[in-house]
């Protein structure tokens, strides 16, 4: 069995976030981690391979620093780490991303796909249903739970208050969410072997099946217009109500705005 899981670096929102002159995050100058949503889809990869031998490539798009999530993924337990950078991929929106990630794992056999739901840098949840779209292959998104059985794969997908339970032939792709486990640690022997593997790192010309004018920012239909590092929040409104009468007030702002 061959799992490809995507991961992405995005930034440690916690020491702040930078922005080039375009609008686009300045990813060279920010501390940066693993996203969570991939982790968990890591995660869940390693317990495929624990459990059925699978084996586990790791592949990530970014500049050449994010090699370091893939040596984080193989200290983890991932067999292959596979980096896809190249200046003409910069700037990409979720469409071309999601043609550059597929096109890269063209070049892959797969049984099974998983990515995160979402990054916490773009909260789409666009890339991982656009990389299947891609490829032609069904998926699963908002997983909380996935089991093999043959040559299908079962998740129970989170909807609202309850779960679905949907079962799929593979290949397939599943996009996973951060609750879906606790990410193992990497081991200290782990690390050690990290940094001596080889990475793969695939540009350009790798891509298979990809025409020009999809990828990075000229072949983005979506474009900044501003961006910044703190939304500004209104002043607010205030009022002076006795008890009954502010209970009133805001029920009647709850029922307006559709809260309740």
């Amino acid at each position: 069995m061959k799992v490809v899981v995507c991961v992405k670096q995005v930034p440690d929102t916690k020491g702040g976030v930078k922005f080039n002159p375009d609008g686009t995050l300045d990813r060279a100058a920010m501390l940066t981690i693993m996203n969570p949503d991939d982790k968990a889809g890591l995660e869940a990869a390693l317990r495929l391979k624990d459990k059925y031998g699978a084996e586990v490539t790791v592949v990530t798009m970014g500049l050449p620093k994010a090699e370091e999530v893939l040596r984080e993924a193989l200290a983890m337990g991932a067999d292959k780490g596979i980096l896809v950078t190249d200046r003409v991929l910069g700037g990409a929106d979720t469409w071309a991303t999601s043609q550059t990630i597929a096109g890269a794992i063209r070049n892959l056999e797969y049984d099974l796909i998983i990515t995160g739901r979402q990054a916490i840098d773009g909260d789409t949840a666009q890339v991982g249903p656009q990389i299947s779209e891609h490829l032609g292959i069904p998926v699963i998104s908002y997983a909380q739970n996935i089991e093999i059985e043959g040559d299908s794969v079962i998740v129970e997908r989170q909807y609202d208050d309850r779960y679905h339970v949907l079962k799929a032939k593979m290949p397939c792709l599943i996009t996973a969410l951060a609750e879906l486990n606790e990410p193992r640690y990497m081991t200290p022997g782990g690390i050690f072997d990290a940094y001596k593997a080889e990475i793969t790192t695939w540009g350009r010309a790798d891509l298979k099946d990809v025409d020009d004018s999809n990828l990075g920012l000229k072949g983005s239909p979506t474009q900044i217009a501003r961006a910044s590092d703190k939304v500004r929040k209104g002043q607010g409104e205030k009022v002076t109500l006795d008890p009954s009468e502010s209970v009133a007030y805001i029920i009647d702002k709850l029922k307006t705005r559709h809260v309740i």
